[in-house]
């Protein structure tokens, strides 16, 4: 199977959707892999390192979407790469479709065979692919916050964690899946006062086992989010539901009621936001202000690292792209049902009950799409 490795065109995006060693693996398998020139200058791969590793290089995204068979990316595709999609092409990347019906409908247009990594699972539960993303979010959101807490990036100018004599800031995690946990990993580090707000009973007794008195554990609640919420420094959104739209757990009024200059990092954003007044924002321009309140939205935080971000990727998702290039999508994804949650659109058809049911679109079960 051709195997398709374009640069990455989302602002400041610096992963790659195949690393060398990933690329070397492939062509081993005897795949051929085309990359686009200078698609692995985020993480110090030249189009050199790239050739040594078996892979041909192309001068453009063109000529990569014309000749390969599956497309394999990290971030969704800008309209200018749907646009050069055609039917039964494998597009194997994040997606993250419920918030974004532009790019729904450009890829059930397409015709294209669409896998999300994020959607994809594993025996006993858990998103393995979006796993290691989730965990550099978490942690990085934690980094985020305290540079937006300083004054000059217009926080309320305080330190996490305090001086002898001076109280350290109130940290406040909505979710505890990986970004959560991740997150509150950090939080304690930094010697701040680290609430985890989660509806899972399991959930709260694992933090609590991992990271004892120093994260306070709290049951998810209308009343309980609302009364943390407004006496935090920092906010960190990690709430999660599988392919479908962040809930809204922090409303506009909510916002407009919190301490002035405290911070809130929307980790949820992909999926559209746990709060009410988030909107993308990106590496470039990361924050904005509303009610006093600093956002920090950025749709593609483990971007900012591409070195660890690229890595830990590939880890996860190359073995899930060598049954897809060995077997053949169809195979692939009928020998197994986690690779087959995965696919969301597949020749014109959404077949992702969660987007199916955000978006309004008729849903079609997976395997009546491998039957067809």
């Amino acid at each position: 199977m051709h195997i398709g490795v374009p640069k990455e065109i989302k602002n400041h995006e610096y992963r790659v959707g195949l690393t060398p060693s990933s690329v070397r693996e492939m062509v081993e398998h005897g795949h051929p892999v085309t990359v686009e020139t200078g698609a692995g200058a985020g993480i110090g791969a030249a189009d050199e390192v790239y050739e040594k590793a078996g892979a041909t290089i192309a001068a453009t995204a063109a000529e990569i979407f014309a000749k390969a068979e599956m497309i394999i990316k990290v971030k969704e595709p800008q309209a200018g790469e749907r646009a050069m999609l055609r039917e039964g092409q494998i597009l194997y990347t994040y997606l993250h479709l419920a918030p974004d019906p532009a790019q729904c409908a450009d890829l059930v247009s397409s015709g294209a065979v669409c896998i999300a990594y994020e959607t994809v699972t594993q025996p006993g539960g858990g998103l393995p692919l979006l796993a290691p993303m989730s965990e550099v979010a978490g942690r990085l959101s934690i980094q985020a916050g305290a540079y937006c807490l300083e004054k000059a990036h217009g926080g309320m100018g305080i330190l996490l964690g305090g001086v002898a004599g001076v109280p350290s800031a109130k940290i406040v995690i909505l979710g505890g899946g990986v970004v959560g946990s991740n997150a509150a990993q950090i939080a304690v580090g930094t010697g701040a006062q680290v609430v985890v707000i989660d509806r899972s009973l399991d959930v709260l007794r694992r933090l609590d086992r991992q990271l004892g008195a120093r994260v306070i554990t709290v049951f998810s609640n209308r009343d309980n989010v609302e009364q943390h919420v407004l006496t935090a420094d920092l906010v960190i959104g990690g709430v999660l539901i599988p392919g479908a739209a962040a809930p809204k757990l922090i409303t506009r009024d909510l916002v407009n009621a919190m301490k002035p200059g405290s911070v809130i990092v929307d980790v949820a954003i992909d999926q559209g936001g746990c709060c009410e007044t988030a909107k993308a924002t990106t590496h470039a321009d990361p924050t904005y202000v509303v009610g006093n309140v600093v956002h920090y939205c950025v749709a593609n935080m483990p971007g900012g690292v591409p070195n660890t971000s690229t890595y830990a990727l590939n880890n996860a998702t190359l073995p899930f792209a060598l049954q897809i290039a060995d077997k053949g999508w169809r195979q692939a994804l009928q020998d197994s049902e986690h690779l087959r949650n995965g696919l969301n659109v597949a020749f014109g058809k959404v077949t992702c009950r969660e987007v199916a049911d955000d978006l309004k679109y008729d849903y079609h079960d997976a395997l009546s799409v491998l039957a067809g």
